[in-house]
């Protein structure tokens, strides 16, 4: 933004490169000031030193958070030192110089101690209380948020330690915030079991249940794309659209961690998790690819699929305010209904049980392919077909709206395609109108084409941040628009738990595919008999500035 002050601007001091997080938005919402304590639980595991670090160090590089205001603490069980734990993050924190690595690395304090004993977490607030009265705080505002890199079965215990121990000091203003990982449960029960647990311990707005992809740009920009543009308002009911695919695809196999896949698999990973949140959608037919719901970032996959299925089908939210959106999102998933058997498919590619972790036995999907109906007026009829597999022939996650025929074929291109519009979220993020147009040349003959707005190019100056930066960030401002809302969890798990009940009671059998192939055949002609009709001949390519 331009005609500001620098005294007055909140992004004084920072880096100059353009942000996406650097929005007008941001900046009405980044007015709170005191000592920030950042506690990460779970310090020396593998998704704090690849996600959770490198997304505080990347917010620091862009001034979201101040040397002069915040402190991060490490806590895990391991035996390490402060300048223990900065080795073994250092390495992760990629694209800054050495010296504002090291003022990063400074700010990084560890503290070891047990998930279930108070003498840890007596050490720990001991830690941050020492940093918060050094800081001669003049707003007295204590803020802690808590970050739990761990595994579910252990947020019971470590919740009722930061209760106990570690909460913000009544004596001064400010908030404790906890930041917990999915899964939320295997089924609706244990879910249940899960957030009545955390619910006794911690008011819902303290609660902040993290899906990585509502972070991603694309995802967030399904809003906008669907209320912000004229086009789209009155094309995007059942009149139009012929169906509509949520896919999650990955190129590899469970790599070492089939053991752990093998007690969720790709329904409860993927489908469950990500697929089920995009936006509200009348009774439409929702097709999900289990396959997709064991990727490499796809753990909790069905509820992100129902986090994208939610922003793609909900109805306009009364306002931006996050509690209004939440509320359409949970609308529409209790608009959902019994999903039929006849219209899932699961699979599991060969090779998979050759992991001695997988039993023998196993009847785990590693690819699922299932057909969700939103019973409203908007989107009845139409089906929504959600995708997501492993060992598949390529990767990717993308949103795919088919529209009907045009009436009155006189060009005689039926056979070319229908008109789609595909938000591609990862890779090489994207958005496409697949359009039929005349063919250069002296012939009146016809072609797929496309309308294109790639990131790459049109972006190609702006970093794009990570899910884990937005997110956090948006957790510090106290935004929950981007997060899990305990009723929106439940209404996701009422879904799927029927489901998931007869694949592990064997009542649905995992069909076999093999690696590096689209999934099961059968997966294809489900997606058929739902009416998608596939382009043959036409296959979009990722523009590049060398082609340009």
């Amino acid at each position: 933004m331009s005609g500001g002050s620098s005294e007055s601007s909140p992004l004084s001091g920072r880096n100059s490169f353009s942000s996406p997080l650097s929005s007008f938005k941001d900046l009405e919402l980044s007015s709170e000031s005191g000592c920030l304590s950042i506690i990460v639980l779970g310090a020396s595991g593998d998704l704090a030193k690849k996600k959770t670090f490198p997304a505080l160090f990347h917010l620091f590089q862009q001034g979201f958070l101040q040397s002069g205001e915040v402190h991060i603490f490490g806590y895990a069980r391991s035996n390490l030192s402060d300048d223990g734990l900065r080795e073994r993050i250092r390495g992760y924190l990629k694209g800054a110089s050495d010296e504002h690595l090291s003022q990063f690395l400074q700010l990084v304090k560890y503290v070891s101690g047990s998930y279930d004993s108070g003498e840890g977490f007596e050490l720990l607030n001991k830690a941050i209380s020492e940093y918060e009265t050094s800081k001669n705080n003049e707003s007295g505002s204590y803020r802690r948020l808590f970050y739990l890199a761990l595994p579910p079965s252990v947020y019971p215990s470590v919740c009722k330690m930061i209760r106990s121990y570690c909460m913000n000091p009544s004596s001064h203003t400010g908030w404790t915030r906890v930041i917990v990982e999915k899964p939320f449960g295997k089924d609706l029960d244990s879910a249940e079991e899960l957030s009545a647990e955390l619910g006794q311990l911690f008011e819902e707005e303290q609660l902040y249940r993290i899906d990585h992809y509502l972070g991603k740009e694309l995802v967030q920009n399904l809003l906008v794309l669907r209320f912000a543009n004229r086009l789209f308002l009155p094309l995007w009911n059942r009149d139009n659209i012929a169906n509509v695919q949520i896919v999650f695809k990955e190129d590899f196999g469970t790599d070492g961690r089939g053991g752990y896949f093998d007690q969720y698999g790709i329904i409860r990973d993927i489908i469950q998790n990500h697929l089920l949140q995009t936006q509200q959608i009348p009774v439409i037919t929702f097709v999900i690819d289990i396959a997709m719901l064991y990727s490499g970032e796809s753990s909790g996959m069905t509820h992100s699929n129902l986090q994208v299925f939610c922003l793609v089908a909900m109805e306009k939210p009364v306002s931006l305010k996050p509690e209004h959106i939440r509320d359409e999102k949970v609308k529409v998933l209790q608009s959902v209904e019994p999903i039929k058997h006849e219209e899932v498919v699961i699979g599991q590619y060969d090779g998979y049980k050759d992991d001695p972790t997988v039993p023998d036995d196993s009847n785990t999907p590693t690819y699922a392919s299932v057909v969700l109906r939103v019973h409203n007026e908007r989107w009845e009829g139409v089906p929504f077909i959600l995708k997501a597999g492993k060992a598949l022939n390529s990767r990717k996650a993308e949103i795919r709206v088919q529209f009907k025929d045009a009436p009155g074929d006189i060009f005689r291109c039926k056979k070319q395609g229908r008109n789609e519009f595909v938000i591609r979220l990862q890779p090489s993020e994207a958005m496409y109108m697949k359009l039929t147009v005349k063919k250069p040349g002296l012939e009146m003959a016809t072609e797929q084409s496309e309308l294109d707005l790639s990131y790459g190019l049109r972006y190609n100056d702006v970093k794009i941040p990570e899910a884990y930066e937005r997110l956090i960030l948006d957790t510090i401002r106290g935004d929950q628009q981007h997060f899990v809302r305990r009723d929106e969890l439940r209404a996701a798990w009422e879904i799927f738990t029927p489901l998931l009940h007869d694949v592990d009671g064997g009542k649905l059998k995992s069909v076999p595919y093999k690696p590096g192939t689209r999934g099961p055949r059968e997966a294809d002609e489900l997606s058929k008999r739902m009416g998608y009709v596939q382009t043959h001949g036409y296959i979009w390519v990722a523009p590049t500035l060398s082609k340009v």
